[in-house]
């Protein structure tokens, strides 16, 4: 298995085909041949965020494409937002990354501070406040057409008490639900899978409807998944196969799987994958304390590349 421009080639059958297993076995098998050695190796050291070496480059690019997702670890900067900004910013342009967020929140540099906050615009969403975050993947929300591919978390400040995330590679949970029964992989991949309603920003601005599948690949032969656990404000295709393959999925989601990573992210570390699932507990309950806790968050248009489309 290798990359060839921003293209998947494979010595053996599409793995995503559902009318043919031998493409898929073959995949699986070097997909979790050494997953969990990859997944548990230590943060990669970068020496300087704005500007990481070759080596650190390639052994980030690496661990993400066995994974999806690569731990890192850089120094501890003081608090010096807008100097943390610019070296993520210039740290994923070394990376070959596009930056996507239009988001309402987006500031500098285009990067999304996630913090306890009560300002009109992040009122009442989850992210900026201290409460557990559920099961999802980033701008689950978006058109099928406008995903996000690719994202980085990065602490400035951790809480003092929780605020711990655990990740799971989309690819793990593919393998988990087509093992246990192919028509899960038919049902979140239907057209009409998952539809997110319209919703009105407090600006007044209309975030459209968005129908679309679960799992999808995209033109490079990439999986792609789009996911809320969320129970509101979304609305599943009414029939049994997709009612049994979200549940499948939560069960999965809820349980202790292997090849989850937990992380509760210190300062200057962060996590650089390729929009994985992930969730967060609540964090700093005492509401009688301001929070300090204070991540970064970036988002992009396309993969994280691999070593070889750089080389």
């Amino acid at each position: 298995m290798k990359a060839t421009g921003n293209r998947l080639e494979l010595q053996y059958p599409s793995p995503w085909s559902l009318d043919r297993d031998d493409g898929y076995a073959r995949w699986r098998r070097d997909k979790l041949d050494s997953y969990e050695a990859a997944l548990k190796a230590p943060p990669i050291a970068i020496e300087n965020l704005a500007e990481p070496s070759e080596s650190e480059r390639k052994l980030l690019m690496l661990r993400c494409s066995k994974t999806n997702l690569a731990l890192y670890r850089s120094p501890a900067e003081d608090a010096d937002e807008i100097g943390i900004r610019i070296a993520l910013r210039r740290f994923s342009d070394r990376l070959g990354l596009r930056i996507a967020e239009r988001h309402r929140s987006a500031g500098e540099q285009g990067i999304v501070a996630l913090r306890v906050t009560d300002a009109q615009r992040q009122r009442g969403y989850i992210p900026y406040s201290r409460n557990r975050m559920n099961w999802h993947t980033d701008g689950y929300y978006n058109a099928p057409d406008n995903q996000i591919r690719a994202m980085v978390l990065h602490c400035v400040r951790p809480a003092d008490d929780g605020g711990e995330n655990r990740f799971l590679d989309p690819e793990i949970a593919y393998i988990r639900l087509r093992d246990e029964n192919p028509d899960h992989i038919r049902a979140l991949m239907h057209p009409r899978a998952m539809t997110i309603p319209e919703n009105r920003e407090p600006d007044g601005s209309l975030r459209p409807e968005s129908t679309g599948p679960v799992f999808s690949v995209d033109a490079a032969g990439r999986l792609a998944m789009r996911f809320t656990a969320r129970t509101r404000s979304i609305r599943w295709r009414d029939d049994p196969a997709t009612e049994a393959a979200v549940a499948a999925l939560m069960e999965i989601l809820n349980g202790d799987d292997p090849l989850a990573l937990r992380a509760r992210l210190g300062p200057g570390e962060g996590i650089l994958c390729n929009n994985v699932l992930h969730n967060r507990t609540g964090f700093d309950p005492d509401k009688g304390r301001e929070s300090r806790r204070l991540i970064f968050r970036i988002r992009f248009h396309n993969r994280i590349p691999t070593p070889e489309q750089t080389s």
